[in-house]
C-alpha cells in the first residue's frame, strides 16, 4: 500500500489536507456523530483534526490501489526501456531489424506516444500547487 503523493484529501465540511501530510486516522468512539467521525493526525499539528468523514472513506482516498501501483511500476519500466533503446546506434538498429525483424525506431516512437499521454494527464494535476 502506498500513499498518494501531493493530493488534496477532503475531510468534510471544507477541511482539506495534503495526502502525504496525514500520518494517522482514528475513529471517534465517544460523541461520534455526523460531524464527528474520525480524528485525523496531520504532520506539524499537535492536535488531531476532527473529520466528518469515516476513516475508511478517508483511507480509500489516501492510498493507491494495487492497479495504480502496478501501473506506476510499468510506466517506470517503459521509461527505462525507452532510455536504453535510445542508446542503440543506427547501424546496430538496422542490423537488429534485418536479423530479427525488431524495429527499434518504431518501438521508440510508440513508447514515446504512451509516455506523452501519461505526461498530458499529469499536466491537469494541480497537486503540485500544494507542494512544500
Amino acid at each position: 500500500m502506498e500513499v498518494r503523493r501531493n493530493e488534496i484529501i477532503p475531510l468534510g465540511y471544507g477541511k482539506y489536507f495534503r495526502s502525504d501530510k496525514i500520518v494517522g486516522l482514528e475513529p471517534i468512539a465517544d460523541d461520534r456523530g455526523p460531524t464527528r467521525r474520525t480524528y485525523v493526525y496531520v504532520e506539524g499539528r499537535a492536535d488531531p483534526v476532527i473529520a466528518s468523514r469515516a476513516e475508511g472513506s478517508i483511507l480509500k482516498d489516501l492510498v493507491l490501489s494495487r492497479e495504480e501501483v502496478e501501473a506506476s511500476v510499468a510506466y517506470d519500466l517503459l521509461d527505462r526501456v525507452l532510455h536504453e533503446l535510445e542508446r542503440v546506434g543506427p547501424i546496430l538498429r538496422r542490423s537488429i531489424r534485418e536479423e530479427t525483424g525488431l524495429d527499434i525506431d518504431d518501438l521508440v516512437v510508440r513508447i514515446r506516444r504512451v509516455l506523452a499521454r501519461e505526461d498530458e494527464e499529469e499536466e491537469y494535476d494541480q497537486g503540485s500547487l500544494f507542494s512544500s
